[in-house]
């Protein structure tokens, strides 16, 4: 067990720390990429489409197929599937997790089919239940239903590449699956430059080649993964053996796992339903504000709890209790160093970013004031957001699956609540607030709950790293802020190049700030992390 990411040794205390870094560190660049692609799909979207009622048709059509890729993807198949699959090979050998691995995606199959041929047959009742609003708009309401049918099979495709992922992940395999999210990206980008031009020629609206995109990128999700899966000696096979004990538990736990780890996709399909009623829109500045906020999130949230999640499970498998309760501190100090500093950056420059990703073609500079608006009141709940990706699936792992479902279920009630008096009072900038507070709760509530679980999980330690990320965050938001100042008096042109310029160079000195902050506060997460990077660094330059 010395080389699980959670073991430690009196020798090298410092090691695990290392190991967990690395191990996220392998699924934050593969995330980074990914993101940087889903930051280059957002740019090309806004520009083809702005956020008129294309887009938002787009938006409401893709939420749902959306909401079971976030869950599936980074949730709930992760949580159900990984450390049973991780206990068989831990436990059992290859042999035997092969058979599991092919029952889970016989039987996802099975199950997906059936949604999304029931999805294509009720779409019409379905969307307009959901957007019924949009009828008010000739032509808008049947955009949406065309377009939601044909994006309904990107269901089975994300549910069998999550599968793939979570096998892949328990072997160790921390890179490629976190990489596979960029075929979507491509597909996007490559079908909205390509074929966007020759839809109306077709005989259809130019936003379907995007939902076609959704197809193209759901396959390539899964195709980039498969041989890898291969290669460790995986074979599908047709079985479908609902008396198997391991399935059963992974379907069992699917339900109460989806429940739990779903509070930041439902609070966002409220908002997009309470959006709906907002005007013009509405629903496309929430969307671009939250894919802004969803490279933070998958960075430093969701790439700490894909490597914290195996190496849980696999002391788990042993009943090493204090090992989980190292494992998870670690993974909680290393998101905070990270998350911290980004939400302090997104508060601070929320505007010149959106500005110069979106502000081009037909997204116009009122969107941008609207959609960063909604950028920092979700980045309010981004430390949130990323302590439910991390501690939710702990839960599973010690096969406590009640609680994230509790919580899951106070985070939507409260995100409800809140969203339907703020709406009022802040209008869309309210519903990401909403979000945001409700996320903020649940995290709370989970960290506070886990330590009842494990006894302890360090929070003397997590208390002392997040007094002083806040004050190296403090000096960053200094640096930050002087610098904006001076280039803009020193360059006060609007062109691109300009924008760019000096974005990046208060970026830099904020970093650079930063990183001398927290060399000097001694916070070693801040020093493993950059550790890796100095590795991969040399590793490229080799």
């Amino acid at each position: 067990m010395a080389s699980d990411p959670g073991s430690t040794s009196p020798e090298n205390s410092h090691k695990p720390v290392d190991r967990l870094a690395h191990s996220a560190g392998l699924a934050g660049s593969a995330t980074l990429t990914s993101r940087i692609l889903g930051l280059v799909r957002e740019t090309v979207l806004a520009a083809l489409f702005g956020a008129g009622n294309e887009m938002d048709a787009f938006v409401v059509a893709f939420r749902i197929p959306n909401l079971v890729r976030d869950l599936f993807a980074e949730g709930a198949m992760s949580a159900a599937f990984v450390p049973t699959f991780t206990r068989h090979l831990t436990l059992r050998g290859k042999p035997d997790a092969w058979r599991l691995g092919n029952n889970v995606l016989n039987a996802l199959l099975l199950v997906t089919g059936v949604v999304v041929v029931l999805g294509c047959i009720f779409a019409r009742p379905l969307v307009t239940a959901y957007a019924e609003d949009y009828a008010s708009v000739p032509g808008k309401l049947d955009l949406t239903i065309r377009l939601t049918r044909v994006m309904l099979p990107f269901l089975t495709l994300v549910a069998l590449a999550a599968a793939v992922m979570g096998m892949l992940n328990s072997l160790r395999h921390y890179f490629l699956p976190a990489l596979a999210p960029a075929a979507f990206n491509i597909a996007t980008i490559v079908c909205a430059l390509a074929l966007t031009p020759l839809m109306p020629a077709l005989g259809q609206p130019r936003i379907m080649a995007i939902a076609v995109a959704a197809i193209v990128g759901g396959l390539g999700q899964l195709a980039m993964q498969w041989p890898s899966l291969r290669r460790e000696g995986f074979r599908y096979q047709p079985i479908l053996d609902l008396k198997d004990p391991g399935l059963r538990e992974v379907l069992l736990l699917m339900g109460p796992g989806t429940l739990g780890l779903a509070a930041t996709q439902i609070n966002l399909l409220v908002t997009t339903l309470l959006a709906v009623g907002q005007g013009t829109g509405a629903v496309s500045w929430l969307q671009y504000a939250f894919r802004l906020i969803y490279l933070p999130i998958g960075l430093f949230g969701v790439s700490i709890a894909t490597a914290v999640l195996p190496a849980v499970s696999r002391h788990t498998a042993v009943d090493d209790l204090r090992a989980v309760s190292r494992t998870v501190s670690r993974g909680m100090a290393l998101m905070l160093i990270v998350n911290v500093p980004a939400t302090v950056g997104l508060l601070l420059l929320a505007r010149p970013i959106v500005q110069l990703l979106l502000e081009r073609g037909l997204f116009l500079q009122s969107d941008t004031i609207a959609t960063a608006a909604a950028v920092q009141c979700y980045a309010v709940g981004l430390v949130g957001y990323s302590t439910t990706r991390i501690a939710s699936p702990v839960f599973y792992a010690l096969r406590q699956s009640r609680v994230p479902v509790v919580l899951s279920t106070i985070s939507i009630a409260l995100n409800l609540m809140l969203s339907v008096v703020l709406v009022r009072a802040m209008g869309v900038r309210g519903l990401a607030l909403a979000t945001a507070l409700a996320a903020i709760v649940n995290g709370g509530l989970s960290i506070l709950l886990l330590r009842r679980q494990l006894g302890r999980v360090d929070g003397g330690h997590l208390a002392f790293t997040l007094v002083k990320i806040l004050i190296a965050s403090a000096v960053m938001a200094v640096a930050v802020v002087t610098t904006v100042r001076g280039m803009t008096a020193w360059m006060p042109a609007t062109s691109t190049v300009v924008q760019a310029l000096r974005l990046f160079t208060a970026i830099a000195a904020g970093l650079l700030a930063l990183a001398a902050s927290a060399r000097l506060l001694r916070i070693s997460e801040f020093d493993a992390l950059i550790e890796d990077v100095r590795r991969r660094a040399a590793a490229v330059g080799r």
